[in-house]
């Protein structure tokens, strides 16, 4: 298993896992937002909004999205793990946990030594994860309602 970055020719194998994510979460996005995400990913002019992806002997496996932003109480910069989605045929073999902690590299190689994310508190699998390799905060999310 390989855990590398995003590059212009797994566009077609990236999509196909990124829909598969958007689908778990019961959401779509218009191809214009698909589209223009993956080439941010790609862009080697900035470096705020990255992907990191797990390739085995076949291909792409998994993916995760990470972003780098201020944060009103650090100085440093901190990472928000947006995205994570492995194929289900290939869970329960530690690839999530391997793309996450590639994140930590990053993050810590960025600067940004904190690393957070979000998830639905009835995706028992992956908090079975998150708890080995992270640690639960008390924070709930709000979202501003649609107008």
């Amino acid at each position: 298993m390989k855990i590398r970055s995003l590059v212009n020719a797994d566009y077609e194998e990236w999509r196909g896992l990124w829909l598969s994510y958007l689908n778990f979460y019961e959401t779509s996005l218009a191809d214009e937002v698909i589209n223009e995400t993956f080439y941010r990913f790609i862009d080697d002019h900035q470096t705020k909004q990255n992907a990191l992806v797990a390739e085995d002997e076949i291909g792409l496996v998994g993916l995760v999205h990470y972003i780098f932003h201020p944060h009103n109480w650090k100085i440093e910069e901190v990472c928000y793990l947006q995205d994570l989605f492995v194929t289900p045929q290939k869970r329960g073999q530690k690839i999530g946990q391997m793309l996450i902690e590639s994140v930590y590299e990053e993050a810590n190689s960025f600067g940004a030594p904190s690393v957070y994310w979000l998830t639905q508190e009835f995706n028992r699998p992956a908090r079975k994860l998150y708890d080995k390799i992270a640690d639960l905060t008390p924070f709930i999310k709000y979202a501003r309602r649609n107008q």
